[in-house]
């Protein structure tokens, strides 16, 4: 009967109940409970603003000073920020492997690997990378082997490949990873801290050999850099009023505060004048180099 119909509420009208005003269940705490501590390990990690200030510097009272206050300062410069919680923990997504510097025996067992382990085997570095492999026990200066140190990639011995494909499974990567320079990057990118070049301007001036200059761009723009098409000029007030920061350079440093750089290759006969100018510093292109190997804004010498 058309008086007994019931009123016909269109799809996607439907009164909704309110939202709870508290996370439902342990787990649900548990994850609110976990960001509230990622944002307060972001807040101390913070280091300046371009006025040379940090969030300590801006707090009211004493219980939110005591909040940020960062690290000992006695700390390694790239991974003093804030304690590492996660170090073991993996990438969301599969794993994509790349070998450095491999003999073709090496390169047949890495291949075998990523079959067993479903992962992607690259030829050609790009983002997805998460593996890179390495022959020996040390860092190789090669474009594969510094772009995955920049991306925050895992530097592992071919050791690693050995144990994986013993076990038929994929080992913890910790007791083969590269020391120093790529286990401080890797560190940086999970505490999501700005890359090394933040705050840094290039300029490559004259022929690049040993590292061809397209090579040593790739490397800026992967750690997070810029690149200048022209010299800067150290007397131009526009260049010495620049308001950045080099965020890796160490705090008690005038590098802190230099933020253009003008790279030569050192290893060939050519030696433009010396610059070292406020903002603007003249540095061999085997320092720049050493930066990347390192993963720290390296000194230089006056």
């Amino acid at each position: 009967m058309p008086g007994n119909r019931q009123p016909r509420v269109r799809s996607g009208n439907e009164p909704r109940p309110a939202p709870a005003m508290e996370p439902e269940g342990r787990g649900a705490w548990a994850h609110s409970r976990a960001a509230f501590d990622r944002l307060e390990k972001l807040l101390r990690c913070s280091r300046w603003n371009i006025f040379g200030l940090r969030p300590v510097d801006y707090a009211d009272g004493e219980n939110m000073k005591s909040l940020l206050l960062l690290p000992e300062e006695n700390e390694s410069s790239s991974t003093r920020h804030c304690s590492v919680t996660n170090t073991g923990q993996r990438r969301d997504g599969p794993l994509v492997l790349i070998g450095s510097g491999l003999s073709s025996e090496q390169q047949k067992m890495l291949s075998e690997l990523a079959v067993i382990l479903k992962a992607k085997k690259c030829a050609e570095f790009d983002s997805t990378v998460t593996h890179v492999i390495v022959p020996g026990d040390t860092v190789q200066s090669t474009l594969k082997c510094m772009l995955g140190i920049l991306n925050g990639c895992w530097i592992l011995k071919f050791e690693w490949v050995k144990a994986c494909l013993q076990r038929k499974a994929c080992e913890q990567e910790e007791k083969y990873e590269i020391p120093e320079g790529p286990q401080r990057s890797r560190l940086n990118k999970e505490q999501l801290l700005p890359k090394l070049f933040d705050g840094c301007y290039f300029y490559f001036g004259g022929a690049f050999k040993h590292h061809p200059k397209d090579n040593l761009v790739k490397l800026v723009t992967a750690a997070g850099g810029q690149v200048l098409s022209r010299k800067p000029k150290p007397d131009s007030d526009v260049t010495q009023t620049i308001n950045t920061v080099a965020y890796h350079a160490k705090a008690d440093s005038d590098q802190r505060f230099c933020t253009q750089y003008i790279i030569y290759e050192d290893l060939s006969n050519h030696r433009p004048e010396r610059v070292r100018q406020g903002k603007v510093w003249m540095a061999p292109s085997s320092w720049f180099i050493d930066c990347v190997m390192s993963f720290e804004l390296l000194p230089l010498d006056s």
